[in-house]
């Protein structure tokens, strides 16, 4: 589909009242967009690799909690970090997207490709947790919260990941995949200051931000950037509902937007997409003025992983 057909039909779908918009927009995505064959790798190795870069640091992510900002549409993260020893998991969600069928086949999938399960995790995985699950899925019924119960994970939706209601220090790390890029930067401030509430002083802040345009993931017409020669004002009409929201903050201004949440930049790994940045060299591709004073290799960039400490303790 085009793209532009596209945001044409999530902003109808979008301004339905919020219950039929959700059940319209989820019967579309299950019947002709990326739902129609569910696959749970993707998700899970976001868990693995967030917990390889806590371990990169040299911390020690087992019998911790984790607290993640955007669960989706199945809990294949959270139950990723229980699989490989976490504690707990507590994972928040603004819009209660959690399907439990999606649910069901993605812990089908596992069960029948198991032998590639435990390659994917390697020495990670805990054995006995994972035969846990096995077990579970081979019961006679399915309960989406009798799964979160066994996994320790507990789901909050709709939530504020702004104002958790969780303790101080109850977290041991703070984490998020592909989700940032959809937050306003002035809610993501406020995230980044309720996360300095809950998280332990030695907590880490693990997050990783797409900075692509999410309408070349289907539209492969387009680039990555190509949201990049479109105004505010422009951008917002394509662009500007709860389905596909982007920020369009670029790879310079999240690390501001960290520092400025109080947190010290422990490691960054920031890739940088050569034909985006060929169509920038070449002229063709004019970004709009927003964009106009940031380096090229700054615009070309796609997507990171940026991992924080809370300032102060970072300088302790």
């Amino acid at each position: 589909m085009h793209w532009k057909a596209k945001a044409t039909l999530q902003n109808a779908v979008s301004r339905l009242p919020p219950e039929s918009s959700y059940a319209t927009y989820y019967w579309l995505q299950r019947h002709f967009g990326g739902l129609r064959h569910i696959n749970p790798v993707a998700r899970l190795r976001a868990g693995i690799e967030t917990w390889r870069q806590i371990e990169k640091l040299g911390g020690d992510p087992f019998d911790k909690t984790f607290f993640e900002v955007g669960t989706g549409r199945v809990p294949m993260t959270p139950l990723s970090y229980w699989l490989m020893g976490a504690r707990r998991v507590i994972t928040i969600d603004l819009n209660p997207y959690l399907k439990e069928e999606l649910t069901r086949e993605c812990l089908r999938y596992i069960a029948d490709h198991a032998e590639e399960m435990q390659a994917l995790f390697g020495a990670l995985l805990n054995r006995k947790r994972f035969e846990a699950m096995l077990d579970f899925e081979r019961q006679g019924y399915f309960d989406l919260q009798q799964l979160l119960d066994l996994c320790h994970i507990t789901y909050i939706a709709p939530g504020d990941a702004a104002r958790t209601g969780l303790g101080p220090d109850e977290i041991d790390f703070h984490t998020s995949f592909n989700v940032f890029e959809h937050i306003p930067r002035d809610v993501l401030l406020a995230i980044l200051d309720e996360g300095n509430r809950i998280i332990r002083s030695d907590g880490l802040f693990v997050h990783r931000v797409d900075y692509s345009d999410h309408f070349s993931h289907s539209d492969t017409r387009i680039s990555p950037i190509n949201f990049l020669q479109y105004s505010d004002a422009q951008w917002e009409r394509y662009a500007g509902n709860r389905y596909m929201y982007m920020n369009r903050l670029r790879h310079d201004d999240f690390l501001a937007l960290f520092e400025s949440g109080r947190h010290a930049i422990l490691a960054v790994d920031p890739t940088i997409d050569a034909p985006s940045l060929e169509l920038l060299r070449g002229g063709k591709l004019v970004v709009d003025g927003r964009f106009g004073d940031k380096a090229r290799e700054v615009l070309a960039t796609t997507e990171a992983w940026i991992v924080c400490a809370k300032a102060e303790q970072a300088l302790a």
